[in-house]
């Protein structure tokens, strides 16, 4: 179909960004909570649906258009109608704490899942209607999406706000852990900052891509 016509041949290397940083903020806030599993794993999970989009998209199943020449941040409709439909979505959280289970138990399973089913939720916010119900927009239900994109400076608002508020519940939890076990807080905040420095790079190579 025509709306799917753009493949991984016919984007350009500089085609405007899409939400990352976000979600990485968000999985530093999971991690505050979450003492048990590992942070670069909440990393992972936040962005799981994309890591599963790369070679779906590299194989032109699904793909990216962008909705003008003059390109700009999340000025695109993303046609991934397996990696982020709702149901695919839920399949592949589910599939990613099943992975997780053995080695980091039942708790950080249901945990990492659950970071996983977020970015579909964070991407709902931002992503015009592009997002379908069902894998392939099988049915061809109304497609899901509030459009944030549409309004730059309001959606890299959002995204700037989950970078700090994650580094900053981090480094509280971080430092308070620390003081408990009367260690320095030196590490603690060391990693809070890497955490606003790598988003907000990431976030800035998004919206000057």
């Amino acid at each position: 179909m025509d709306r799917c016509a753009t493949t991984v041949a016919e984007i350009d290397p500089t085609a405007p960004g899409i939400m990352i940083a976000g979600h990485f903020g968000f999985a530093a806030m999971v991690k505050a909570r979450e003492h048990n599993t590992p942070l670069w794993l909440l990393m992972l999970a936040a962005v799981w649906l994309d890591i599963v989009f790369v070679p779906l998209f590299l194989a032109g199943i699904e793909t990216i258009r962008p909705v003008s020449n003059r390109g700009g941040y999340g000025a695109v409709i993303i046609y991934a109608d397996y990696s982020h439909s709702l149901v695919g979505m839920l399949a592949l959280s589910c599939l990613l704490a099943a992975i997780c289970l053995p080695f980091w138990g039942r708790r950080s399973a249901i945990v990492i899942g659950s970071v996983a089913a977020s970015h579909w939720m964070l991407d709902l916010l931002v992503h015009r209607a592009d997002m379908p119900l069902l894998p392939a927009d099988a049915l061809q239900p109304p497609r899901l999406g509030f459009g944030l994109w549409r309004f730059p400076v309001v959606s890299a608002a959002l995204e700037s706000g989950l970078i700090l508020a994650g580094a900053w519940v981090y480094w509280r939890a971080a430092r308070d852990a620390c003081a408990k076990d009367s260690r320095s807080t030196t590490l603690a905040a060391v990693a809070a900052v890497s955490i606003v420095v790598s988003d907000a790079l990431t976030l800035s190579l998004d919206i000057t891509s």
